[in-house]
């Protein structure tokens, strides 16, 4: 396993093994994501309490999940750069920044907009809409530190330690719900624990959450692939490749 992955963060290897995948990971994302949301939209039943409004989950929910989940990768990532040091790592970290930040962003705006009818408020400082918008800002600072150095690989051992850092957030925003009396619903999803909605609307929120991962591995493989031959386009290989895709 660890030879495979070693193999892979070389940037070639990576930039050639990747590519066969990316066709199959977009229609599977289009695919997953029409289903689910079609069927959530159209195919489940209005909630009891909520009535049509809890059809934002269907959103909402993959978004919260993927913006805990990204900066769990970010994690990750940091550690290989900062102990083993793959550069490719580190050229990853601002990737995934990018789009956790942008699924932190709409987790926190469906938030708000589901919030207004049940709570009778767009905003408040409830403790896991707070540790949310800490995420956020998380990434934001995160994506700013990139632009704060001229020397990109410096850039990146601080956004790694600032990631490690931030970290200490995730479980926060896990068990915000549980530590403290708060407005918002408990996990919807749990990986021990029965679902606490009907199977009519689990199903195509499964469905509309596997498309949202899906995607977000597209989106990062794509733009990892566009940043590495940037980055390596001095290199043998991207002037081999560049040359061979204009003959």
């Amino acid at each position: 396993m660890w030879r495979f992955l070693y193999q892979l963060a070389v940037p070639k290897n990576f930039y050639y093994q990747t590519q066969s995948i990316l066709t199959a990971l977009g229609f599977g994302a289009l695919l997953f994501l029409l289903v689910g949301i079609g069927l959530g939209l159209f195919w489940a039943p209005p909630d009891y309490q909520q009535g049509d409004a809890f059809r934002i989950i269907y959103v909402h929910v993959p978004a919260a999940f993927l913006s805990l989940t990204l900066y769990t990768a970010m994690g990750f990532l940091a550690v290989l750069l900062l102990i083993w040091r793959i550069k490719l790592a580190g050229l990853m970290l601002t990737v995934v920044a990018q789009l956790g930040a942008s699924m932190a962003f709409l987790a926190l705006v469906t938030g708000s907009i589901w919030g207004k009818p049940m709570w009778g408020t767009w905003w408040i400082w409830d403790a896991r809409l707070t540790s949310e918008l800490i995420l956020f800002l998380l990434y934001l600072a995160i994506l700013a530190t990139e632009c704060a150095f001229e020397d990109p690989l410096k850039a990146e051992k601080v956004i790694a330690i600032l990631t490690l850092v931030g970290l200490i957030d995730l479980p926060i925003i896990h068990y915000s719900v549980y530590w403290w009396n708060t407005l918002h619903q408990g996990a919807t999803l749990s990986l021990f624990a029965k679902p606490k909605i009907a199977s009519v609307m689990f199903y195509p929120l499964l469905v509309t959450l596997i498309g949202f991962s899906l995607f977000c591995v597209w989106v990062v493989l794509h733009q990892t692939r566009t940043a590495l031959l940037l980055r390596e386009r001095r290199q043998r290989w991207v002037l081999e490749l560049v040359s061979g895709e204009k003959g």
